[in-house]
């Protein structure tokens, strides 16, 4: 008689290939997902990076033709702030040299992201010292970037300071 009771009955085999390809199909859109934000978000960085690279390269260009000025002529030159406005959101705008900056020979391009500006003063001991800075506001919030080389007297220049350089 146990024979005659009714096997139990069996799920058709379509519903067991779809619990598997569910099982298997929403791990890997999580991993697709988590992929397409890792590589997004280190673009993004990659992108910043690029962008504070104007900055960093032309700190150190505009000291060293601060220095070859003050090699031809004997005097250090304050020049800037140019543009007037700090760019902000990383968007290039026109680099309209002001008069001290073509006397310095000072050429970072048609447009930038940066505002840029020499000042000159003394150091501690009374000697010419050169800060050449580059400003910006990668972000838009109002918080400035800020990338400063220092020349001294000898013509040595320090490495890039930066101060807040992802705004």
């Amino acid at each position: 008689m146990a024979d005659s009771l009714p096997d139990k009955p069996r799920p058709a085999p379509w519903k067991k290939v779809a619990v598997v390809l569910l099982v298997l199909a929403v791990p890997c859109l999580f991993a697709v997902a988590g992929g397409t934000f890792f590589f997004i978000s280190r673009r993004v960085g990659v992108e910043d990076q690029m962008l504070t690279s104007e900055a960093r390269v032309n700190v150190l260009r505009l000291c060293g033709d601060v220095q070859s000025f003050r090699d031809e002529h004997g005097t250090y030159l304050p020049a800037g702030p140019v543009p007037k406005e700090v760019p902000r959101g990383g968007r290039a705008v026109p680099f309209e040299p002001d008069e001290a900056f073509r006397a310095i020979g000072f050429q970072p391009g048609e447009r930038v992201r940066f505002q840029y500006q020499v000042e000159v003063g003394e150091d501690a001991l009374g000697e010419p010292e050169v800060t050449c800075i580059a400003r910006g506001d990668l972000d838009s919030d109002g918080q400035v970037s800020l990338f400063r080389v220092t020349l001294d007297s000898n013509g040595m220049t320090s490495p890039v300071q930066v101060e807040r350089e992802d705004e």
